[in-house]
């Protein structure tokens, strides 16, 4: 190794990974240790450049063990799940030679070294937006990188499922299933990209952020005790779940918007009625939740066809998928008329993403929100009541691309000389 020499080095890479969206959920596990599922999910991945995890990793023989830092604060990596994947990775890294800095460590020597990792997420950790699976897929590609581990991204998407199980949806861009497998030491258990984000690039995704705070249940210990106590979910992984995956499949291939709104709707509403048969019953949605629902619902009904789809995890926030551009800035004309922000909020904070969908929607300050009028599916005589400040603010987003390095030092989150936060 290259201290060998008396020279100081630190090695570094950083990688951007986005996280993404189950339109056919996952919910429940078969082997808890090697997170294995019991039925197949299906994904959208979203834009990384409005929701992603920024990771940088670094490896230093003056490192004197592993440490890591999420969104500025140092946590514990004694955690199973962290170590899991850090043996996977260490098990499978090969030969590095940097020739300009000196640095040769060889497979052997990845055994006694230790990692630098902070990582930082542009959206809320742990309120139903699948940080946990952007984080993960971050960390498993960004050491991979790091330790030169001749992996494909299937073989790795192995590795990031024992992190965080939807983390192995993360490592492909566009859509992307996660085949439950039937192997017991789960080798068969990876994400697979079924098209990529070009494939069906008119949609357009609009996230409702109910909430940023953390959930009282957590989806691991939710899982588990769904798996023990419902009835439901037997039914839903062995007999619906596996026509839905076909049906959504063929739907995504042909982009088939209708059928693709209509199971994703459904799937949705059946994993939170999971959770509702789950003793005790687990509730992670609120009445924000449910009144953007209503909203969707009647104005699919009133059109005859599906406009938008929703979709919501383990948390209140919507996740609502348009057709087209034009659907979604009717659809955002819907939104700010029933959830108008706070008379103090600035609507640069309250739609934050890609603002184009504002200026199609032809809004342009409060006023522009103050003066919606009331959508059509609205009946004359019903006075509509406004929820003013119940969603916390709005994300425009796309499918987009699954993790890439970057390259600009700028964008590192470790000093490249000492390997610590910046």
């Amino acid at each position: 190794m290259a201290e060998e020499s008396g020279k100081k080095w630190v090695l570094m890479v950083t990688a951007q990974t986005p996280t993404n969206i189950a339109v056919i959920k996952y919910w429940g596990k078969r082997d808890e240790k090697l997170i294995l599922p019991i039925n197949d999910s299906i994904s959208v991945t979203l834009d990384p450049s409005h929701l992603c995890t920024t990771t940088s990793v670094a490896v230093s023989p003056d490192f004197t063990h592993d440490r890591m830092w999420l969104n500025g604060k140092e946590i514990s990596l004694s955690g199973g799940r962290y170590q899991n994947c850090l043996r996977e990775l260490r098990a499978r890294a090969s030969e590095v030679e940097d020739e300009e800095k000196g640095i040769k460590i060889t497979k052997k020597d990845w055994e006694k070294l230790h990692v630098h990792v902070a990582s930082y997420n542009n959206f809320p950790t742990a309120a139903g937006l699948a940080s946990s699976a952007a984080g993960f897929a971050c960390l498993v590609f960004s050491l991979a990188k790091l330790m030169n581990v001749k992996e494909d991204q299937s073989k790795l998407s192995a590795i990031a499922r024992q992190g965080s199980g939807s983390a192995c949806r993360s490592l492909y861009g566009g859509f992307v299933k996660w085949i439950m497998g039937k192997e017991e030491d789960g080798s068969d258990s990876v994400a697979v990209q079924l098209a990529d984000e070009n494939h069906w690039d008119d949609l357009v995704i609009i996230i409702a952020v109910v909430s940023s705070r953390q959930k009282e249940t957590s989806s691991t210990s939710g899982m588990l005790e769904t798996v023990e106590t419902s009835m439901l979910i037997q039914h839903r992984a062995k007999e619906v779940v596996p026509k839905r995956i076909i049906q959504m499949e063929e739907a995504i291939k042909n982009r088939d918007f209708p059928s693709f709104a209509r199971l994703s709707c459904a799937d949705s509403n059946q994993f939170h009625a999971v959770c509702l048969d789950t003793s005790p019953p687990i509730f992670y949605m609120n009445d924000t939740s449910h009144r953007i629902i209503s909203c969707v619902e009647k104005w699919n009904r009133f059109e005859g066809t599906p406009q938008v789809a929703y979709t919501f995890d383990a948390g209140p926030n919507a996740v609502l998928i348009s057709h087209n551009r034009k659907t979604a800035a009717l659809l955002l004309q819907r939104l700010l008329f029933h959830f108008p922000p706070n008379s103090d909020t600035d609507l640069n904070s309250y739609v934050i993403g890609d603002k184009t969908i504002l200026q199609d929607a032809g809004i342009q300050n409060m006023k522009d929100v103050e003066a919606l009028a009331p959508p059509p599916e609205i009946k004359d005589n019903i006075p509509t009541q406004k929820y003013k400040g119940d969603v916390s603010y709005f994300i425009c987003t796309k499918p987009g691309r699954g993790p890439v390095l970057l390259t600009d030092e700028c964008q590192a989150l470790l000093d490249p000389k000492t390997g610590l936060p910046k």
